[in-house]
């Protein structure tokens, strides 16, 4: 990754930073960061070299951006909005410049069918069945699918028999860690093979809750099954934190996140909340991601602002 990709990336990270204060303490002219930002243009040498000392005050570092961030989204429930936070979180960071890749490890498709790919010439089952190369389909700007549909079935069938098993998704997608900032994964609707294959490769992982009991209820059994990949599989996997989903606004709901949040203390537990909006059911009938189909609606606000906190969050615990 050159330095320019890498400076471009630290200020897209920490939007804190006034870019015209960086600017004018680098004695660079104005509007060279914010071009860069914004148009794609280059920054030159003699800027860069302007700008790193002053950088440098703020936290950067040459070796601060070394892999993609690989998420997984877990939850052990269907229907608690995994695919959607995957393609809307997905889709915010791509907007905000972040090179972004979504990989669907569900048999059932439906991340892939969200983005209009319902039938995957090449998909991820093919890697690692078949040792094909892992399928990536560019879908938007800076935003990339690995794409499954049943296919994806057979693997779960096959892994008591695959050597490594386990390992294969980690070890099959390693060369594509240099090319992204974030690689987030759609995990099945269980605790199964292909999820314990997602956390070994995960740098982390982001649990969606809907609150209601029968949700809540679950996460023992995420717990158990997160602390078991950190003992057998993948020690350094940490959880970024619980993100509430499909909201309304009634005392029931609002009774259960009171609760979650007394009861779960050592998480975190981030503040926007993704609420029960029908625009997120229509986007997904019309095969696009929310900010396409409705940039300025209350839907796609709801992950434009928990896109900004959670990389805020991930800067105070880097």
């Amino acid at each position: 990754m050159s330095n320019q990709t890498q400076i471009l990336k630290f200020i897209r990270h920490n939007p804190a930073l006034s870019v015209s204060t960086l600017e004018k303490e680098a004695d660079i002219p104005r509007q060279t960061i914010t071009r860069a930002l914004n148009e794609g243009r280059a920054i030159p040498e003699k800027h860069l070299d302007q700008l790193l000392p002053i950088l440098s005050k703020y936290g950067y570092s040459p070796t601060l951006y070394q892999k993609a961030r690989i998420i997984s989204v877990v939850n052990h429930k269907g229907g608690v909005g995994k695919t959607t936070t995957t393609v809307s979180l997905g889709e915010a960071l791509a907007n905000r410049g972040f090179k972004v890749l979504l990989i669907d490890l569900d048999p059932q498709g439906n991340l892939s069918q969200v983005l209009g790919i319902d039938l995957p010439e090449v998909q991820v089952a093919d890697a690692l069945l078949d040792n094909a190369p892992f399928p990536v389909v560019q879908i938007e700007q800076n935003l990339d699918l690995a794409p499954s549909d049943i296919e994806l079935a057979n693997v779960e069938m096959r892994f008591h028999e695959l050597t490594g098993g386990e390992f294969r998704l980690k070890n099959r997608m390693a060369h594509l860690l240099e090319n992204y900032d974030y690689i987030i994964i759609d995990c099945p609707p269980s605790l199964n093979k292909l999820t314990i294959s997602a956390l070994t490769a995960s740098s982390s992982c982001l649990i969606t809750l809907l609150p209601e009991m029968s949700a809540v209820k679950g996460l023992n059994s995420i717990w158990g099954k997160i602390s078991e990949v950190r003992r057998d599989l993948n020690a350094t996997l940490v959880i970024d934190g619980i993100v509430f989903t499909m909201v309304k606004r009634n005392t029931v709901h609002d009774g259960i996140k009171a609760h979650v949040k007394e009861e779960v203390t050592n998480v975190k537990i981030f503040e926007s909340e993704i609420k029960h909006l029908i625009d997120f059911q229509k986007s997904q009938i019309a095969q696009n991601a929310i900010a396409k189909f409705a940039d300025g609606s209350e839907a796609a606000k709801c992950y434009k602002d928990f896109c900004d906190e959670y990389i805020a969050y991930l800067q105070i615990v880097k």
